[in-house]
């Protein structure tokens, strides 16, 4: 099929065209040099013959979504919106030179640098499902790079709120890296469904082709789709990825959407769990928190801002042993539709304190960190200690699996748990059972740690079970 010719650069005050930097199926993007500040930008807009009224409704969406969420810094920035002299909408945004949809068929991209652009553009989608919005079009080709290497999340085109996506129609797709559910019309896009997406998008960055991909083999959208309703993903093919790493993708694009991980944050934890495997630095979470954790100190007497309520769905599931089968324990799931109802900055906020209270809730708070610093702990605030241990863990066997027990510590809300069976620690779970498949002859050992917001508690004490005899 014969790709069709850019559409003539519009005329827009303040801004000089440079040249064009690609074409799709309702718009053009064009590198202007805007005059006032002088910087390069990158334009989109939408064509003349596609224009109608509910392209500008879309358009206008797309604008509203990425003015709201672009503070974010793995989100686009959006400068400004407005429609050109010949009518047509158009988007200033900021003009990033490559996308990883460059990059990753090209070159075998570091595990490190993967694993840090999953958990960034993962934590751009979790803040999009927190205001309510779908991404809808997660792949490699959106993820762009800045003049600084920051990977950033664009094209928000066909965003939909969460309400609106279960009932919507798909406006279009991309087929490797789209969820079963959606290739069936089931469903126009849920949050089960982009942590699909995003599980396919890390496993194409790793294993430079998407998961249902077969190299030199027939790759038409038909076959494409057909794989991806009946087939797993066959592991990524690089030696240097944990096996660990390879659970956590299938787990992201497994066929029945309660298998997966209930939340982007959910696979963001699963991410950063592999990372502290690797003994890399872990990148860190960039989801806004709560006002509370902000004001403690400064203004004591009018904390009565009101944040919206973010639950964490219950992960599922065991490890799977490499000569058999894993039983999943099943977690509950906290509804998925998390978003804040008090507006697009999801709290109320009360009237600035006086000049009087915050003066004395500065002087208040510089007691406090002088207290802190005379009994040498001001740097251990929520730490490491305050993650709670694990005890009394418990095994049997029935002969061919084992089944590991324990007791809620006290464990909260954004809390999971850690379980390591033979030093292979497995993907994070709520649930307080791990079931693992077994042998007869086996010995089988396990410890369980908590974590906490990327952050590993102490492990409990060793449980060990031997199959044949079925006793601790």
């Amino acid at each position: 099929m014969t790709r069709r010719l850019p559409s003539t650069p519009p005329n827009l005050p303040g801004f000089a065209f440079i040249r064009v930097l690609g074409s799709g199926g309702f718009a053009d993007v064009f590198l202007y040099e805007q005059n006032m500040p002088r910087r390069l930008v990158a334009v989109k807009v939408l064509l003349a013959e596609v224009v109608n009224d509910e392209l500008r409704q879309m358009f206008q969406a797309e604008a509203n979504l990425m003015a709201q969420l672009s503070s974010h810094p793995s989100i686009l920035t959006v400068y400004q919106a407005s429609v050109a002299a010949d009518g047509r909408p158009y988007l200033v945004m900021e003009y990033c030179s490559s996308s990883l949809g460059q990059r990753y068929r090209a070159v075998q991209l570091p595990l490190g640098e993967v694993l840090s652009i999953g958990v960034r553009i993962a934590s751009a989608v979790e803040t999009a499902h927190r205001q309510g919005v779908l991404h809808r079009d997660i792949k490699p080709s959106n993820i762009l790079t800045t003049a600084y290497g920051h990977p950033v999340l664009s094209d928000f085109g066909i965003a939909a709120t969460l309400g609106e996506a279960e009932t919507s129609e798909a406006v279009g797709l991309s087929i490797p890296w789209s969820a079963p559910e959606v290739l069936h019309d089931e469903v126009s896009g849920t949050v089960a469904s982009e942590v699909w997406s995003l599980g396919a998008t890390v496993y194409s960055l790793i294993a430079g082709r998407s998961p249902f991909e077969v190299p030199g083999g027939d790759n038409a959208s038909v076959t494409l789709m057909s794989r991806i309703e009946k087939a797993k993903p066959a592991p990524t093919g690089r030696v240097d990825v944990p096996l660990s790493l390879e659970r956590v993708l299938a787990r992201a694009m497994s066929k029945r959407p309660q298998d997966r991980q209930s939340s982007a944050l959910e696979f963001i934890r699963d991410l950063q769990s592999v990372e502290e495997e690797l003994g890399l630095p872990q990148t860190p979470l960039e989801v806004a928190m709560d006002d509370w954790a902000l004001a403690t100190a400064v203004d004591l007497d009018e904390r009565t801002r009101v944040s919206g309520q973010h639950g964490l769905a219950d992960p599922r599931g065991g490890r799977r042993r490499a000569r058999g089968t894993s039983a999943r324990s099943a977690g509950s799931a906290v509804g998925a539709d998390s978003r804040s109802h008090e507006g697009t900055s999801g709290r109320v906020r009360t009237a600035p304190p006086t000049t009087r209270r915050l003066v004395w809730g500065i002087s208040v708070a510089a007691a406090l960190i002088v207290a802190l610093v005379s009994a040498g702990v001001v740097a251990v605030v929520q730490g490491a200690q305050s993650i709670p241990v694990v005890a009394n863990v418990q095994g049997s066997a029935d002969g061919i699996a084992v089944t590991f027990t324990w007791d809620d510590p006290g464990i909260g809300s954004g809390d999971a748990y850690i379980v390591t069976v033979d030093g292979e620690p497995s993907p994070m779970q709520r649930a307080a059972r791990f079931d693992v498949s077994a042998e007869d002859g086996d010995r089988v050992c396990a410890t369980v740690t908590v974590t906490r917001d990327g952050k590993s508690g102490a492990p409990s004490a060793e449980r060990c079970v031997d199959v044949a005899a079925g006793v601790g």
